[in-house]
């Protein structure tokens, strides 16, 4: 009996130190086989971003079926800081509602689409420096302006669904009946044809709208917390994230935000909103 403990011990031994150095060899195989993220985009040769194709000056797409607008110009800068040339930036059109599950199923590797830092996206997704600031506005027909957001009491408010706007008065005013679309095409084709009362989303956005479209004004102009608007990367993706940190603040520092906003927001905003008012500066 004392031989047959031994030569079990003995097996034992055997098969602990096998197992322990399979799992070595495991975790040293899937070491070598993992590439960093910035070494798979050098590979790919190209920077999959997510931006908006309804929702300019941000993100639109033009005539020519090509992307522009604020968000546009700062991948292009991210294209070409990382990858050396501007047009291995390819942009592709999300949603509002979509943005995060984007990023999770793999298919684009940032998010710039005036994507607003919430805790609960913080959960899902890893955002880096944010380049933006932003409050949340009501825009409404002349006539019948809403300037109060206890007007909106048993009215109906038009929202883009998984918004910020959607979430705080999904909170803070069940009283408020929600119109929720997918896409900011629709939320203003609702307020356009009257099936709503008013419509809610990012000042910045609304304050740009309201210049293009007569009859319409921004009547709550800022409420809810200021908020900032930042990049976003798949969660854990620390190397890219980190660089992203550093991109930003270049982007900043070296003059290239404001260059993006003379392009694309100062046309559309002119004397009624300034730098200060939408950038976020790193000194």
């Amino acid at each position: 009996m004392h031989k047959t403990f031994k030569k079990f011990a003995a097996l034992l031994a055997t098969l602990t130190l096998t197992l322990g150095l399979t799992a070595c060899n495991d975790k040293e195989t899937a070491k070598d086989n993992q590439t960093s993220t910035i070494a798979q985009l050098k590979q790919a040769d190209k920077v999959r971003i997510g931006v908006f194709s309804d929702k300019p000056p941000f993100g639109f797409v033009d005539a020519q079926g090509k992307s522009q607008g604020f968000d546009v110009e700062i991948g292009k800068a991210i294209a070409k800081d990382l990858l050396g040339d501007e047009s291995k930036a390819e942009f592709i059109l999300v949603d509002a509602a979509n943005r995060a599950e984007y990023l999770v199923s793999n298919k684009v590797d940032i998010i710039l689409a005036n994507f607003t830092v919430t805790p609960a996206r913080q959960e899902v997704v890893d955002f880096a420096n944010p380049y933006m600031k932003v409050a949340l506005g009501v825009v409404s027909k002349d006539g019948s302006v809403i300037t109060d957001l206890a007007q909106l009491k048993d009215k109906t408010l038009i929202v883009d669904k998984g918004t910020t706007a959607d979430i705080y008065f999904s909170k803070k005013y069940p009283d408020v009946k929600l119109l929720k679309f997918e896409q900011n095409t629709e939320t203003f084709e609702a307020l356009r044809d009257g099936r709503g009362d008013a419509l809610s989303n990012d000042n910045t956005f609304l304050f740009a709208w309201a210049k293009q479209n007569p009859g319409y004004t921004v009547g709550v102009k800022n409420f809810g917390d200021q908020d900032v608007i930042a990049p976003a990367v798949k969660k854990g993706d620390s190397e890219l994230l980190n660089w992203l940190n550093e991109e930003i603040v270049k982007l900043s520092k070296d003059g290239f935000l404001k260059q993006a906003y003379q392009k694309t927001l100062a046309p559309v905003y002119g004397d009624s909103v300034s730098e200060s008012d939408i950038l976020v500066e790193y000194k």
